[in-house]
């Protein structure tokens, strides 16, 4: 349903969340049925992910005008953003594997490159966005924002401080307040059942930007109720791959052209694709994404200046509001 009024609705707690605006009903059958036909991008040829060197050093300084904001994709859903002195890390993936599917393509930025002042902030538990190995190789000062019931988790690893937020609640970091915001998706882990830890999005806003993180989602009504709220938004970080079939995967990934739509929803300036070039998750090749995404962009008339898929290890400087 697309009432804004449920994006608000009580959604659960830990133990047992839910969508309220629209349940979840796709289960093991589906997954069996989906798993036991033929995949129609068969067979499979070697992937080509751009990949260009960064040694991260820019991201040292804690200099507020050391060096200009930009954005970095390391692969996956991980984004670097350096602002005014400030780092901040989204879903940080630096493993060989997502439990069982082996990394396609390096991470754009040595692990070590991750200054103990960094921030991260998590979407949902599932294997390709929390990284245990990655996890217990940061540095321990680094600070971790997680959605409700996620912290559990934490408990006996590295990180000295990790903050649990609910939906629609902020946390405040330096000059940035950091909001988690409704997605549409779910949880699981082989040691926490399914659904009983939240999954979000997030908006970090420093004041003088706002970056939007979407985590990973189906497409769904929030985004425009986002764009309503806090906009205008400068930069969407926005899914756009690992959405075949569309039958099963529609209700918690995003394809190309919903990603496009969800940018318009927000009414972004930018659009940063991710979830595509890392993990063999679903049916398309891993590098399809970026050109399902540029027809997309030709055939609605938006500016493609707008609407970037990153090289792993690129950096995009980010434009002053």
């Amino acid at each position: 349903m697309d009432d804004p009024a449920l994006l608000y609705a009580p959604h659960g707690e830990p133990g047992r969340f839910w969508n309220p605006w629209a349940p979840m009903t796709t289960g093991f059958s589906q997954l069996l049925r989906w798993k036991l036909r033929k995949n129609p991008y068969s067979p499979r040829r070697p992937p080509r992910v751009p990949v260009v060197a960064n040694d991260g050093a820019y991201l040292a300084s804690r200099a507020a005008d050391a060096e200009p904001p930009s954005l970095t994709w390391v692969g996956q859903s991980t984004y670097v953003l350096q602002e005014g002195g400030e780092v901040f890390v989204t879903d940080p993936h630096w493993g060989a594997r997502a439990l069982l599917p082996r990394r396609q393509s390096p991470p754009g930025l040595p692990l070590s490159a991750i200054p103990a002042h960094a921030c991260a902030l998590l979407s949902h538990n599932h294997y390709d966005h929390l990284d245990a190995w990655t996890v217990d190789r940061l540095p321990p000062e680094v600070r971790w924002f997680v959605p409700r019931g996620v912290g559990r988790w934490f408990r006996g690893r590295k990180p000295r401080e990790v903050v649990e937020l609910d939906w629609w609640e902020s946390a405040r970091h330096g000059r940035f307040t950091l909001t988690c915001l409704p997605a549409q998706h779910w949880s699981n882990r082989i040691s926490v059942k399914r659904n009983a830890t939240l999954w979000c999005s997030w908006l970090l806003d420093s004041g003088d930007r706002r970056t939007y993180f979407a985590g990973d989602s189906g497409y769904f009504h929030g985004f425009a109720e986002f764009g309503r709220r806090f906009g205008p938004i400068d930069a969407a970080l926005l899914p756009i791959g690992a959405y075949e079939p569309r039958w099963f995967m529609r209700y918690q990934h995003m394809d190309p052209g919903e990603a496009l739509r969800a940018f318009r929803d927000l009414g972004a300036r930018h659009l940063f694709g991710m979830h595509w070039g890392t993990f063999d998750l679903t049916d398309e090749p891993i590098d399809l994404a970026p050109a399902v995404l540029a027809r997309e962009v030709a055939a609605a008339g938006e500016d493609p200046s707008r609407v970037h898929a990153l090289a792993v290890g690129e950096r995009f400087p980010l434009a002053a509001p």
